[in-house]
C-alpha cells in the first residue's frame, strides 16, 4: 500500500511538472503537435507568426484595452483579399476595358470619318458628272425616241436636285462678305463670343435633324409615281424649302468658321482656351447619366460628325488664314500649334468621355466593333440590288452629316481665296479635280473591302439578303388573338396554305446596278413568289366556324394585354441596324 500512494504522489508531481512547462513553452507544445501552421490559435502578422502574441493575450486577457495594444494591433493586424475575389476581379476588368477603349473608339472613330470623307468627296467628284450623264439624257432623248414611262431613273432626278441646290446655294453665298462678317464678330466681346459658339453648336445640331427630312420630302415628292401630272408642281414648293434651308446652314457654318478665326487671330488666345474648355464641359453633362447600348451608338455617330466638322472648319480658318498671309509657308507653322491643341483636345474629351460613360452603365469595349460592323452594313447594303438609297444619305440619316451646306462653303472659301487666272491655272484645277476622282475612288474599295470583312465577323450577311420587306429582327409571331382577329367569316373558301420560300435574286453582287422598274404603279401584293406555281389544290367546301365562346374571348384579351406590355418593353431593345435617325442628332432618347 505503500509503494502505491508513493507512486501516485510521483505521477501526480510528473503531472504538475509537464503542465507548468505546456504553460511556459505554448509556443514549443503546439510546434510538436503540428498546428502550428495556417490555424487560428496564432495570428498571422506582416509575414510571419509571433509566439508573442499568444504570450501577450494570455497574460493580458483579462486586463482593459489599452493605447500601445491597439497602436500594436494597427502595425501588425493582416487581411486578405482572396476573401472578395469577385469584386477585386470586377474593378480589374473595369480597369482593362477603360485602357481597351481608346483603341476601339478610335478604330469606329476612322472608319466613321472616312465615311465622312467618302460622302463628302462625292460632292465633288461624281456628283457632277452624274448630272451631266442626266442632262445628255434629257438632251438626246429626242433623238433615241421616248421609251418607258420616266423621263429619268429616281436616282438621276435626285443627282438634278442636288446639282440645283449646290449652284442656287453658291450663287446666293457671293452676296454674303465674309471679311465684313469677321470684322463684326472681331468686334465683339469674349463672353458674347462664347455664348454666341455655343447657340451655333445647338443650332447646327438642329438644321442637322431637320434639314435630312426636308432632303427626304424633296426626293420622295420629286420620284413617287404620280397618277396625273399636276401632281408634280408639289415638288416646287418643297425644292424651294430645301434651298432655303441649306443656305441657311451654310452661313452658319460659315458664322461658326468666323468665330474660330477670331480665336486663332486674337493675341492671348483666351477666346480659344475657352472654346475649347468647352469641350470638357460636354464630359460633365454626359458622364454622369445612364446610357444603354443604343443611346452610346448615337453619341459616338454624332461625335464622328463632330470630328469631322471641326477638322473641315479648321481647313477653311487656315485657308483663310493663309490668304491673307499671301500664302507665306511660314504662317503655317504659327498656325499648327493652335491646330494641334484643338485637335488633341477633341481626341482626348472623346476618349475620357467614352471611358468613363462604359465604366459607370457596364458596356464592354467589344460594342464599338458592333458599330463598326452597323456602319459597314450600311455601306455594303446601299451597293446592293434591291437598294432603296444611296450610301451618302445612309450616312447622313445615321450620323446627321448633310454634306451639302459644307459642301457650298468650302466652294464659297476656295473660290475667294484662290484666283484662277491662265490656261496654266485651269489645268491644275483639273489635274487637282482628277486627284479628288482618284481619291475618291480609292477611299470607296477600301471601305467597300473593309466593310465587306466587318459585316461577316459580326454574322450579319444573312441580314443582306432579305428582300425589302422582309420583318425586323424584333418582329413577334402573331398571337392567337390577332389570329382570330383576322379570321375570315363563315361562307369564304378555305385556301390550304402553302409555304412561301423567300425571294432572292440569283446574283446578289454588291456592285451591280438596280434593275428599274417599267410600270409607275407597283402590282397589288402577292402571297407567294412570281416564279411559284400557279396551279394549286382545289378549295374544300366551306365549314361552318362555331361562335367563341366566352372563355376564348377572356384568353383574347389576357393575350391582348400581354401582346401591349411587352410592347412596352420591348421598344427599348432595338436592334442596332433600327436605329435610323436620332432626335438631335447625337443627343440620347432618354
Amino acid at each position: 500500500m505503500a509503494e502505491l500512494s508513493g507512486t501516485e504522489l510521483s505521477e501526480e508531481k510528473e503531472a504538475e511538472i509537464e503542465l507548468n512547462k505546456r504553460q511556459k513553452r505554448p509556443w514549443q507544445d503546439l510546434h510538436k503537435s503540428g498546428k502550428v501552421g495556417l490555424s487560428a490559435d496564432l495570428p498571422e502578422t506582416l509575414g510571419f507568426y509571433d509566439i508573442s502574441v499568444v504570450r501577450r493575450d494570455q497574460r493580458e486577457h483579462s486586463a482593459d484595452p489599452s493605447l500601445t495594444r491597439f497602436i500594436c494591433t494597427e502595425l501588425t493586424r493582416g487581411y486578405f483579399l482572396e476573401h472578395n475575389e469577385a469584386k477585386y476581379t470586377e474593378r480589374r476588368e473595369k480597369v482593362y476595358t477603360c485602357m481597351r477603349i481608346p483603341k476601339e473608339l478610335e478604330k469606329l472613330m476612322i472608319f466613321g470619318f472616312f465615311l465622312c470623307v467618302d460622302a463628302f468627296l462625292y460632292v465633288f467628284t461624281l456628283l457632277p458628272l452624274r448630272v451631266l450623264l442626266a442632262l445628255l439624257r434629257l438632251l438626246t432623248l429626242p433623238c433615241c425616241g421616248f421609251s418607258g414611262s420616266r423621263l429619268l431613273q429616281p436616282a438621276q432626278v435626285c443627282d438634278m436636285l442636288r446639282g440645283l441646290i449646290l449652284v442656287l446655294c453658291f450663287s446666293m453665298m457671293h452676296y454674303v462678305d465674309y471679311s465684313m462678317m469677321y470684322h463684326l464678330i472681331r468686334g465683339q466681346s469674349v463672353i458674347k463670343l462664347y455664348i454666341i459658339y455655343n447657340m451655333l453648336e445647338v443650332a447646327d445640331r438642329l438644321f442637322s435633324s431637320f434639314g435630312q427630312d426636308i432632303l427626304d420630302a424633296l426626293y420622295w415628292t420629286a420620284t413617287e409615281p404620280k397618277e396625273r401630272k399636276r401632281d408634280s408642281i408639289g415638288v416646287i414648293p418643297h425644292f424651294f424649302m430645301a434651298v432655303f434651308y441649306v443656305f441657311l446652314h451654310a452661313i452658319l457654318i460659315m458664322v461658326q468658321a468666323s468665330t474660330l478665326n477670331v480665336a486663332f487671330n486674337s493675341h492671348n488666345k483666351s477666346l480659344l482656351t475657352i472654346m475649347m474648355s468647352n469641350n470638357f464641359v460636354e464630359i460633365k453633362g454626359s458622364v454622369f447619366k445612364k446610357f444603354e447600348k443604343n443611346n452610346l451608338f448615337q453619341m459616338s455617330n454624332s461625335d464622328i460628325k463632330e470630328r469631322f466638322t471641326s477638322y473641315v472648319l479648321l481647313l477653311i480658318v487656315c485657308l483663310r488664314n493663309m490668304e491673307q498671309f499671301s500664302w507665306n509657308p511660314d504662317h503655317l507653322w504659327v498656325l499648327f500649334p493652335d491646330v494641334f491643341m484643338v485637335v488633341t483636345s477633341e481626341v482626348a474629351v472623346d476618349i475620357i468621355k467614352h471611358a468613363f460613360i462604359t465604366k459607370f452603365n457596364d458596356i464592354t469595349a467589344d460594342v464599338y466593333s458592333e458599330y463598326r460592323a452597323s456602319l459597314a452594313f450600311d455601306l455594303v447594303s446601299s451597293r446592293q440590288k434591291n437598294a432603296c438609297t444611296d450610301y451618302s444619305d445612309s450616312v447622313a440619316r445615321r450620323m446627321g452629316f448633310i454634306p451639302l451646306p459644307l459642301a457650298v462653303l468650302l466652294i464659297r472659301v476656295v473660290m475667294s481665296s484662290i484666283k484662277v487666272q491662265g490656261a496654266l491655272s485651269y489645268t491644275c484645277v483639273f489635274l487637282f479635280y482628277l486627284g479628288l476622282v482618284t481619291l475618291k475612288v480609292l477611299n470607296s474599295i477600301v471601305l467597300l473591302g473593309k466593310s465587306c470583312v466587318y459585316v461577316k465577323r459580326a454574322n450579319m450577311e444573312d441580314k443582306l439578303f432579305e428582300g425589302p420587306s422582309a420583318a425586323p429582327s424584333t418582329a413577334k409571331s402573331p398571337s392567337k388573338a390577332d389570329q382570330a382577329r383576322y379570321r375570315k367569316p363563315s361562307g369564304e373558301s378555305k385556301v390550304e396554305q402553302i409555304p412561301a420560300t423567300p425571294c432572292r435574286s440569283p446574283s446578289s453582287s454588291v456592285t451591280t446596278q438596280p434593275t428599274p422598274r417599267t410600270d409607275p404603279f407597283p402590282p397589288p401584293p402577292t402571297d407567294t413568289c412570281s416564279a411559284a406555281p400557279t396551279s394549286r389544290p382545289p378549295t374544300p367546301p366551306p365549314e361552318l366556324e362555331e361562335p367563341p365562346s366566352s372563355l376564348s374571348q377572356e384568353e383574347e384579351e389576357e393575350e391582348e394585354a400581354q401582346g401591349a406590355s411587352e410592347l412596352k418593353h420591348r421598344t427599348s431593345n432595338k436592334d442596332l441596324l433600327e436605329i435610323d435617325r436620332f432626335t438631335i442628332c447625337g443627343n440620347r432618347i432618354d
